[in-house]
């Protein structure tokens, strides 16, 4: 069997053989609607809540998620200016821990001279209160000097929240560092996984987080499928509409397949593009490897590692390590070298036919979109 997986700015071509593999890949959907019909529909059906008009110089801080996913912004802006009116508008880049970003890589040149925060976790912060779980409650100014806060993003798997976008785009997305830290340490806990949103320690943290935010919200997210198209809208409160969101989502990324000694797991731009990056294949893909067993991550990571340590002890550490089986090895075939990767808490191969020999004889699962995936062990 020969796969081309997707790898960073070329596939990757890898030869199974005669092994027993299967690839696994998430349910075809049906050409989606128009986007913008999509969009307008979401914003004139808004669920568990009413679509605001904008009185005259009403100050509105609309939210974006920064380059690291790949969202229609233009578009989700675009339709939020022809439904809501004129008002006074500040574009908010929700970078969480991941700093200050190319504000030219978001697509929105076009957003009219009018005023962007390029989050960078540290500075324009207030404090609100504390979580129950006891997460300070620290976010950027913008969100307390508005009228009206709307958050944008697109409904797709996260690998500790459950699902990305919601109320995520306010919190982590414009928190500060160390208050971020302090709620992604709940990734740890059983339940804080794909797919999960009630009963995630680390999803309810965030939402509590932002529930404790005064200004009045809205809600305006994407819904993606597997394919990396969207395929549905939703808007309105931003708590039940973007679980309405999940909940449409959930069954079109759901895989299920018994546990396999060997694992092979990769994804395409923006995942792959650093270790940083790169760890929610691994998280993804992890319920799939049986005790003992290798799971490859194949991923360029032609932007490097990242921050190293906090990729070693925030991300792998407690993130991905821990939803390993017993006795698992976790290897990275990328671009970079050998010496680089040993600083890092995964084994270097220099290519996947080099890691497969490593791995116990048995059969394979391929996973060539992982992060997009809900990867359910079936028995």
């Amino acid at each position: 069997m020969r796969v081309d997986l997707p790898y960073g700015s070329r596939p990757y071509a890898v030869d199974l053989g005669g092994r027993d593999a299967r690839v696994l890949a998430a349910p075809e959907l049906s050409q989606p609607a128009p986007l913008d019909e999509l969009l307008d529909g979401a914003l004139t059906a808004p669920i568990a809540a009413t679509l605001p008009r904008l009185a005259p110089g009403a100050r509105v801080t609309v939210i974006v998620s920064d380059p690291s996913r790949h969202e229609p912004r233009a578009a989700m802006v675009a339709a939020l200016r022809r439904h809501l009116g004129p008002g006074r508008w500040t574009l908010a880049v929700a970078t969480g821990t991941h700093g200050p970003c190319d504000l030219r890589a978001l697509g929105l040149d076009g957003f009219g001279g009018d005023p962007i925060v390029n989050h960078d976790g540290e500075s324009g912060i207030v404090e609100v209160g504390t979580t129950a779980r006891g997460t300070p409650v620290r976010v950027h100014r913008c969100l307390l000097e508005a009228d009206l806060v709307i958050a944008t993003g697109c409904i797709r798997p996260h690998y500790f929240a459950g699902f990305g976008a919601g109320a995520k785009a306010l919190f982590p997305g414009l928190g500060e560092t160390a208050a971020i830290r302090i709620n992604h340490r709940l990734k740890t806990a059983p339940r804080a996984r794909a797919g999960i949103v009630d009963g995630n320690p680390c999803r309810e943290d965030l939402e509590d987080a932002v529930r404790q935010i005064p200004t009045p919200m809205f809600l305006l997210d994407a819904v993606a499928g597997p394919d990396d198209r969207v395929h549905a809208a939703v808007a309105g409160d931003v708590f039940a509409a973007f679980r309405a969101g999940a909940d449409r989502a959930r069954p079109w990324f759901t895989v299920r397949a018994a546990p396999a000694p060997l694992v092979i797991a990769s994804d395409a731009l923006p995942v792959s593009a650093s270790l940083y990056q790169a760890a929610k294949i691994a998280a993804a893909a992890a319920p799939l490897v049986a005790p003992g067993g290798t799971l490859v991550v194949v991923a360029e990571c032609a932007d490097g590692t990242g921050p190293l340590e906090t990729v070693n002890e925030a991300i792998f550490r407690i993130g991905v390590l821990p939803r390993l089986p017993a006795g698992a090895r976790l290897v990275l075939v990328s671009s970079l070298d050998a010496e680089t990767v040993s600083r890092t808490l995964l084994v270097h191969a220099a290519t996947v036919a080099s890691a497969i020999p490593a791995a116990p004889l048995g059969r394979v699962l391929v996973v060539p979109r992982a992060s997009q995936l809900i990867c359910e062990a079936a028995s």
